[in-house]
């Protein structure tokens, strides 16, 4: 090979190699450009603390719960807990829900937004616990909205509650798996995945959420805050606002709102099937409870009911490919 030619190849090849050395320089300069960003805005990102009750978090920032709920308030949404014919006497008390909320609000359970949303977070929460656990249907006085957190527990099971065909959470032996708790807990694989959510063993010990109150109080605010599958929002996000429909939710009439926290939370159960009155129930209760605490059922938001919306999760899909709803 000629001097001159084998020098024209050594020569091309270095050109050919700093070039690379540049390009590939130049794009690690913009990806720790970028990453630089991303922690330079994680950093600048204010953090608070305000003790037991919400510290570490940003939602922090806001107000706690107990800033705007307060004992007399919890006293006035269930003031016939406690009445002579409820079922669980003594049982709900304000210092469990605050202890059970004290491990949530860091996430953004009602400490989400300004005040406003925060205390209809509350309200659309506490309108799930009340009329899944209230007696008032034609019992006493004041109507089943002044009745929430009678029980504790399903008076009369309909069956065992054990699917035998889920492996992940098999049935323990000895284990009633009916419904339990502040938004009743059925179904083995439902216990054991909300004790992982509140790192306690249900699936061995379902009882536990009809003998400790913050523990059932826990389960509930895991279930709202909590998405069922991968790419699904929870009922926590639906309400706040932190989810953006798809085009197929458009079309399905799925919706940010109350009444896609129905949704969320019983599928078509309660969704889908019109103005049936299981649903109106639980948007009673919410509006209710908003008219207590002074916000307003003129302020319940938009897309409050689920009559027209397709389930996120079908109930004719296999436990195993999702949790069914309670």
């Amino acid at each position: 090979m000629k001097r001159k030619t084998r020098n024209k190849i050594i020569l091309t090849t270095l050109l050919v190699s700093a070039a690379a050395i540049l390009i590939g320089g130049t794009v690690a300069l913009i990806l720790t450009a970028g990453t630089w960003k991303v922690k330079m805005k994680e950093s600048h990102e204010k953090i608070c603390n305000k003790g037991w009750e919400c510290s570490g978090s940003k939602y922090c920032c806001n107000d706690t719960i107990t800033d705007f709920f307060k004992v007399y308030q919890f006293e006035n949404l269930f003031s016939k807990r406690n009445s002579p014919v409820a079922h669980a006497v003594g049982f709900w008390d304000y210092q469990a829900f605050i202890t059970a909320a004290a491990l949530f609000e860091p996430l953004g359970f009602c400490t989400t937004g300004g005040k406003q949303m925060q205390m209809m977070e509350l309200c659309a929460f506490l309108g799930h616990v009340g009329s899944k656990t209230s007696c008032g249907f034609g019992v006493a006085t004041g109507g089943p909205t002044a009745w929430g957190l009678c029980y504790n527990h399903e008076m009369s099971p309909k069956e065992d509650y054990c699917d035998k065909t889920n492996l992940q959470y098999p049935c323990v032996e000895g284990a009633e798996y009916y419904g339990r708790g502040a938004i009743p807990v059925f179904w083995n694989y439902n216990y054991g995945a909300a004790g992982d959510g509140i790192h306690e063993d249900l699936l061995h010990h379902p009882e536990y959420l009809e003998q400790n109150a913050t523990m059932a109080f826990m389960a509930a605010m895991w279930r709202w805050m909590t998405p069922m599958k991968k790419k699904q929002p929870s009922a926590h996000d639906v309400f706040v606002g932190n989810w953006k429909p798809t085009k197929n939710d458009t079309l399905a009439k799925r919706l940010p709102g109350f009444g896609a926290t129905m949704n969320v939370l019983y599928g078509d159960q309660i969704c889908g099937k019109g103005y049936i009155d299981d649903m109106n129930v639980i948007i009673s209760h919410y509006q209710y409870y908003l008219d207590l605490m002074g916000v307003g059922r003129e302020h319940s938001g938009d897309n409050r009911d689920c009559a027209e919306q397709a389930a996120f999760n079908p109930s004719y899909k296999k436990p195993d490919d999702q949790q069914q709803q309670s």
